[in-house]
């Protein structure tokens, strides 16, 4: 038997995941790393910490799996944070500036201020946040001694996660990237499908700082033996809520999927038709296979599974996740509480950075379950207002089904709260590990073991499905309530 090994490079961890010839998960290993929070708002990574990490939970497969015969390597990664490395010595120049950080704010918002948000947009189908890579390679040239004259001269690097180990894995044989992760990073035009030199031009970044970009079915390189003591052909490789497209098999347009984690990202495949959003969504690649590039629209939430954590770490009123469901089961049903979690404000379609959270409705009767039950209401209602946007820009869906994945799809409560405020169906797919099992198909199709995504699409199965039951009255309320505490909490307008 054959098999795919995967690298799934996320924001908290970790994961090697081995995948055999049906594309079933055969043994994973995990490790998590620190995060760290030099200043408010601002989130790094030790790109050695990513690195060991990497290689650690590899060879734990490699171990337990000796004799396997491997044929090739996918790679999924945390999109958008930001690493700046030495050509000549590999060495990063500072840490990993990670997708979270909010320390460009004040950049963005003068280049909103400027009238530029239009242009990037149209070019990029991003909006202007620190979210993005831009602005976070515009900061580490600019504050790191040295950094902008040896990025003039050449010296320096750009990568996301993906290209960054790629280039360690290949011992800097290969400065590449796929087209989903390149499309994250506002330098890259995704209508023309090149870096763009106006806009680098804007940020001050050199070409030569950046990656190739491929297809995500592709020759990436080879990892050099040192490493795990075979070379490997890296032949798969998109950004995680891309990849989770694939491995949910969206491969329709109308075709639509959710992955609850940290935060919660949702990608309305498009198909060929790049659609720009009206409604403050993304317009982004959602994969290129074979040459064929496919569109997206997608939403953002930056808080979903965090509120849980938040629960647990910051409030201690449980002790781990599935505590949330037990209590949130037995919340008093006649209190209306409204927890809107802009923890680091609020993505889309509000795009607010400056607004915090809030909790809307307490009495003296509150207590931990009715939090509880808020915490998990809010990921709902988020939901609901990516949903309304993506039936605004993409008139015409019907019948569609919600494609549920990640962590958080472990919580039939949480589940079902969804369909019932969507007002349609979840579905959760017998294989959770959608992220890791995309770059594997990518990896797999590469490799000669697909001929077409609807061979794909014909392994996707359902393990769960949600149908909602809430009553009519029961869903507007809850949703008026929603949006009125949100309106009360933005720092601006909607």
């Amino acid at each position: 038997m054959s098999y795919i090994l995967v690298i799934d490079q996320g924001t908290t961890s970790t994961r090697a995941i081995l995948f055999d010839e049906d594309f079933k998960p055969v043994s994973t290993s995990q490790k998590e790393f620190h995060q760290h929070y030099p200043k408010s708002g601002w989130v790094e990574h030790h790109p050695q910490d990513i690195w060991e990490t990497t290689l650690a939970t590899c060879h734990d497969i490699l171990q337990k799996h000796k004799h396997a015969q491997i044929l090739s390597l996918g790679i999924t990664n945390q999109r958008e944070t930001t690493l700046i490395w030495n050509r000549h010595t590999s060495q990063p120049i500072y840490n990993a500036i990670v997708w979270q950080d909010r320390r460009t704010s004040e950049y963005c918002a003068d280049l909103k201020n400027r009238g530029l948000e239009p242009k990037i947009t149209q070019k990029t189908g991003l909006l202007l946040d620190p979210y993005f890579s831009a602005t976070k390679i515009r900061w580490l040239l600019e504050n790191v001694d040295g950094a902008r004259e040896k990025a003039k001269v050449g010296d320096l690097l750009f990568g996301t996660v993906d290209t960054f180990l790629i280039w360690k894995l290949t011992n800097g044989k290969k400065h590449v990237t796929d087209i989903t992760n390149a499309s994250r990073t506002l330098l890259y035009n995704i209508v023309e499908e090149k870096w763009d030199q106006e806009l680098l031009d804007l940020f001050e970044i050199p070409v030569s700082m950046l990656p190739e970009v491929q297809d995500c079915n592709s020759e990436f390189g080879d990892t050099e033996g040192q490493h795990f003591g075979i070379k490997l052909p890296i032949r798969g490789v998109a950004g995680d809520q891309q990849a989770a497209t694939v491995g949910q098999a969206c491969f329709k347009p109308g075709m639509l999927k959710a992955t609850y984690g940290t935060g919660c990202f949702a990608l309305l495949n498009t198909g060929k038709t790049l659609v720009p959003s009206k409604n403050r969504l993304l317009t982004t690649i959602s994969y290129k296979i074979n040459g064929e590039t496919s569109y997206a629209l997608e939403g953002s939430i930056f808080i979903a599974g965090a509120v849980v954590q938040w629960l647990r770490d910051g409030l201690k009123i449980i002790l781990n996740a599935g505590d949330t469901q037990t209590l949130a089961e037995r919340a008093d049903p006649q209190q209306d509480i409204i927890m809107v979690p802009a923890f680091t404000g609020m993505g889309a379609p509000y795009w607010d950075s400056e607004c915090r959270g809030a909790i809307f409705g307490i009495t003296r009767n509150t207590g931990p379950e009715e939090f509880a039950k808020a915490a998990l209401n809010s990921v709902a209602f988020q939901t609901v207002d990516l949903w309304e946007a993506m039936f605004m820009d993409y008139p015409g869906l019907t019948n569609v089904v919600l494609r549920a994945d990640g962590g958080m799809t472990e919580s039939d409560f949480t589940m079902q709260r969804v369909a019932d405020f969507l007002n349609t169906s979840v579905e959760v797919p017998q294989v959770p590990e959608t992220t890791a099992l995309g770059a594997a198909y990518l990896a797999g199709f590469q490799s000669g073991l697909f001929s077409s995504l609807e061979e794909i699409g014909n392994k996707w199965s359902c393990a769960k499905s949600f149908k909602p039951t809430m009553d009519v009255s029961e869903r507007r309320k809850g949703l008026s309530s929603w949006k009125k505490a949100v309106a009360s909490t933005l720092s601006r307008p909607a």
